[in-house]
């Protein structure tokens, strides 16, 4: 797998499920601020309401952080309708659900289950420069959280906003960072 870590998001195209309307979104429509992808298998399986409705209900607080999250299936966009007006977990997702049928995003990706025309559950923060700073990629039994989703992203507007300082792990917002240098060098 080649490495995806600040490199531009792939260019694409689709039509998206938002809100009850259809709406195309491009790759130039990400640009200009925060971005979740969130790749997943398929509709009306499993573990997928069960993230997507995570996702739900930490929208608003990523929404605040100047954040907007994708999710993305290669079914598509009509199929995003259909599980959006039959499933509670799925009725309560606000943010787009993109169709990617031919599956053109999934595989810019690199995620792509050739033999399942399916995504892996990866979740890939992207900056404002459309430049990708977090991968994170699951086998498919495997859910994910959003809460962890919303600290990563403050991390990664923290290291954007503060150069020369770094997160260490499980950093929350408020806490101390660190300032590379040769003073830490076996010190920590």
């Amino acid at each position: 797998m080649a490495a995806i870590i600040n490199q531009e998001i792939p260019e694409f195209s689709t039509e998206a499920f938002v809100n009850g309307e259809f709406k195309t979104i491009t790759s130039e429509d990400v640009k200009g601020s925060w971005a979740v992808f969130m790749f997943y298998p398929h509709d009306f399986t499993f573990v997928c309401p069960t993230e997507l409705e995570d996702m739900a209900n930490h929208y608003q607080e990523l929404k605040d952080l100047g954040v907007e999250v994708y999710s993305v299936s290669t079914d598509t966009h009509f199929v995003h309708k259909a599980w959006h007006d039959s499933s509670e977990a799925i009725g309560k997702v606000t943010f787009p659900m993109l169709g990617d049928g031919t599956g053109k995003i999934t595989r810019g990706f690199n995620i792509m289950i050739e033999e399942d025309n399916a995504a892996l559950r990866g979740t890939f923060i992207v900056d404002p420069d459309g430049i990708i700073k977090v991968a994170e990629i699951h086998d498919l039994g495997i859910g994910r959280s959003a809460k962890d989703v919303v600290r990563k992203i403050k991390a990664a507007q923290y290291v954007r906003d503060n150069d020369g300082e770094v997160c260490p792990a499980a950093w929350e917002q408020g806490q101390a960072t660190l300032k590379p240098s040769l003073d830490l060098v076996g010190k920590i």
